[in-house]
């Protein structure tokens, strides 16, 4: 018997694309005790759905198809005896695993592999059980069918522990990859935006014969070869204690330190004293001979809440070096984000970049994933899911043990070339190209509905974790099935809601008065311009606008 398994993403965009932010909360650092990790899936033109498979057993000799980007024809390989239930990015065991593509080395790529990342993490997610089981699997599939993707860091989850994996294939002709995972001190919370970043790491002093994995007991795992590989492709020739893996597989430009390295600086400094992180900077402007790294995690200085990771991925900097609200850039509106390219150049030639924030407007979906090993799998387990900009939606809680995926997440509701009443994309969509022109006017509005539906999800949740101790197993699938529908439902209201109260409110680039998300009595009034925006403006055009005395 043969089953049919293809990737979620095939045909939409190209790998090359995307461009992801991940951070990662360890369980003694969180406020409850859970184990976090989150995923902007950053690429324009895609949505970015939904998707749930179901648990099953598999007769020996029965084949899976998979089918990778840009297959043209599926290639078939071994199914597991037991396959988990996978709901978005999260199985049943509460096993999680999130990603961010760095690229490294192009001539590591191996486009005859079978696998790209997010079919092997899916595939992971469906065999084991653990984070560390999930590791172990992903070296097994790439051994024996192939790695077909550049460089990439995966955050691999449980209800128990936080690990980072890092991985890139060995080119053209060569299956298997080389790799380096690290556990998360549960202590601490680190982050992944685009860029390699782990460097030296703990060694075995005799790698296994058998095995291709070195293990040093709840704190590494890494591929036998790491080190000679990067010997034998001439990118490493000093001592085995010195390696570092991002050097070897990536090593740091500008680009790499400003676009990537300077989210996990952000995410940082809210967590951290921020004198301390701001002595980064040098780093993040690129002088790499004062400054060539961030720590590769930090305890922060309070415990971390669900919510204010869903803060966390809604960053633009604010209140930083950086800040993207700051100057004539940010328009009339104060807005964080830019239409313009990264990279582009000045009339006069000047080659210019601008910044790119966790929070984007080419999310695809953006999701927080809670493990949580003291309660029932099928509820402890939760991903706060969206579609579009994590700044721009709301967080509707996705129980892992629910086995149907909602209407308005579904793939064939959200199809990128037709808009629908029905589908999240769209309605997410919808706001948000309202918002983002008139960002200062109109995002308290935003945020009043968004805080809305998040304090009711948040509030709801001990009165759902009390029901699920009191329910057998089918009851419990049943009852968060419901649950994760009913939030979608609740959520998918609220911002149509949303559309029709901002069209109304700032008809003709007014403000017409509210109170409690309704529109009130009272006379309109006209918003100001952005004081910076002002300043520039008058900089620019001299006395022309100036009245007269």
């Amino acid at each position: 018997m043969k089953r049919l398994f293809l990737s979620f993403l095939a045909g939409l965009v190209t790998v090359a694309g995307f461009a992801c932010t991940n951070l990662i909360v360890g369980k003694g650092a969180s406020a409850d005790g859970s184990v976090i990790c989150t995923y902007n899936c950053d690429g324009f033109g895609f949505a970015s759905s939904l998707t749930y498979s179901a648990p099953g057993r598999h007769a020996k000799g029965e084949m899976l198809a998979i089918r990778s980007w840009g297959a043209s024809e599926p290639h078939y390989i071994k199914e597991a005896e037991y396959t988990y239930a996978v709901m978005g990015l999260m199985n049943e065991k509460q096993v999680s695993i999130v990603e961010t593509t760095w690229g490294g080395r192009e001539e590591l790529q191996n486009r005859e592999g079978w696998l790209d990342y997010f079919t092997l993490m899916q595939l992971a997610l469906q065999r084991s059980a653990s984070a560390r089981e999930a590791i172990l699997v992903m070296d097994a599939l790439v051994q024996e069918y192939g790695y077909n993707e550049t460089g990439e860091s995966f955050a691999v989850c449980d209800k128990d522990e936080a690990w980072i994996m890092e991985l890139i294939g060995k080119g053209p002709g060569r299956k298997g990859a080389v790799w380096v995972a690290r556990r998360l001190p549960d202590n601490c919370v680190t982050a992944y935006a685009n860029s390699s970043r782990i460097r030296q790491f703990p060694q075995v002093k005799k790698a296994p014969k058998k095995s291709n994995v070195c293990i040093i007991e709840g704190d590494c795992m890494y591929s036998k070869d790491v080190i000679s590989f990067a010997r034998e492709m001439g990118y490493y020739t000093g001592a085995d204690a010195d390696f570092s893996f991002r050097e070897a597989y990536q090593p740091m430009t500008f680009s790499k330190a400003r676009a990537c390295e300077a989210r996990v600086w952000s995410f940082f400094r809210r967590h951290y004293d921020a004198a301390v992180i701001d002595s980064y900077l040098p780093f993040i402007d690129g002088k790499f001979d004062v400054c060539d790294e961030l720590p590769l995690w930090i305890e922060p200085k309070s415990k971390v809440s669900v919510r204010d990771i869903m803060a966390d991925m809604r960053d633009h900097y604010e209140g930083t070096a950086l800040d993207m609200t700051a100057d004539i850039s940010a328009g009339p509106w104060a807005s964080p984000y830019r239409n313009q390219p990264v990279n582009f150049t000045a009339s006069d030639g000047t080659k210019m970049f601008r910044e790119r924030p966790i929070g984007c407007q080419q999310s695809g979906m953006t999701m927080v994933c809670q493990m949580r090993s003291f309660l029932p799998d099928a509820v402890g387990g939760v991903t706060y899911f969206n579609l579009d900009d994590a700044t721009m939606v709301a967080y509707v809680p996705v129980y892992c043990g629910a086995n149907i995926v909602p209407e308005p997440f579904r793939r064939e509701n959200n199809d990128i070339r037709e808009f629908s009443w029905g589908s999240a994309f769209w309605v997410n969509n919808f706001v948000a190209n309202m918002v983002y022109p008139r960002w200062s006017a109109m995002i308290g509005d935003l945020r009043e509905a968004q805080n809305e539906l998040e304090d009711y999800y948040a509030d709801d949740q001990a009165a759902v974790e009390a029901r699920a101790r009191e329910l057998t197993p089918g009851e419990l699938t049943e009852f968060v099935t419901r649950k994760t529908i009913d939030y979608t439902d609740r959520m998918m209201k609220r911002w149509e809601k949303l559309a029709y109260f901002l069209i109304v409110k700032h008809n003709d680039q007014i403000m017409r008065p509210s109170r409690d998300g309704e529109i009130a009595p009272g006379r309109h009034t006209s918003p100001a311009y952005a004081p910076a925006y002002i300043d520039g403006v008058k900089a620019v055009t001299g006395k022309r606008y100036v009245k007269p005395e």
